[in-house]
């Protein structure tokens, strides 16, 4: 059975995941700005649930490009120890640099990580040679690759994605991830990949006016996970890999 890894930045999130079954969870902040790391409470709340669905945990200290600074390489680190420490399954990292992964980064994260799973996520489609990439972490001990196949989003690249599968032939976990919509589920359960990750959010309208932070001009009101959807992908899920 394929596996399913849901995003999630809140309490909210953690107990749709909990009660609906999902496998995993890929536990953030901020999805809105493509993730952060959560606090510590939130980590804590993921893994002390009873039946919680095991927990990776975002190691990412700020938005924007990948390309970090030897005291951002520290905070990574010292985060993903923290993360393993409070009982999260893994951790979710990526770094990139001059084109090519940051594979002094990534080796000091699987050392810290301490035998927890190590995902490399979608820093990975900013590489432009995947295959050499693939060969990479494999040799770094990192256990799985979020991408989707590409720049843009699964629904434009699902040949790319298979062919990574197969260029990757086990080593590395292969899962699609980026615009996953319930509409998708079964064209990628078709390509016969070990996992999705899908977000299944939705905007709850902000109850107050205040301003608050640069970018609240932008915003409407607060994403978090919509339980309805996550329902819908998961029955998608569940009809399409029945022989």
């Amino acid at each position: 059975m394929i596996a399913f890894e849901l995003a999630v930045q809140d309490a909210h999130g953690i107990d749709i995941a909990t009660r609906l079954g999902v496998d995993r969870v890929e536990l953030c902040s901020a999805l809105a700005l493509g993730g952060v790391t959560p606090s510590f409470g939130l980590i804590e709340a993921a893994v002390s649930i009873p039946g919680a669905p095991p927990a990776h945990v975002l190691v990412r200290p700020r938005s924007g490009d990948f390309d970090y600074t030897p005291a951002e390489h520290a905070v990574i680190v010292r985060d993903v120890r923290h993360a393993v420490a409070s009982g999260a399954a893994g951790v979710v990292i990526g770094g990139v640099r001059d084109g090519r992964i940051d594979e002094p980064l990534v080796q000091a994260v699987v050392e810290a990580a301490a035998g927890a799973h190590v995902t490399f996520h979608r820093a990975f489609d900013l590489l432009p040679d995947p295959e050499k990439a693939i060969d990479t972490l494999h040799a770094l001990g990192v256990r799985r690759v979020l991408t989707a196949g590409g720049p843009t989003t699964v629904g434009d690249t699902l040949p790319a994605l298979s062919h990574l599968a197969a260029v990757a032939a086990g080593r590395v976990e292969i899962m699609a991830g980026g615009g996953v919509t319930t509409a998708l589920i079964e064209p990628l359960v078709r390509l016969g990949l070990p996992a999705i990750h899908a977000s299944a959010k939705h905007t709850v309208p902000d109850a107050a006016a205040l301003t608050l932070g640069t970018a609240a001009q932008a915003r409407t009101g607060r994403e978090t996970t919509d339980e309805h959807e996550v329902e819908r992908m998961l029955a998608a899920l569940h009809a399409a890999a029945r022989p």
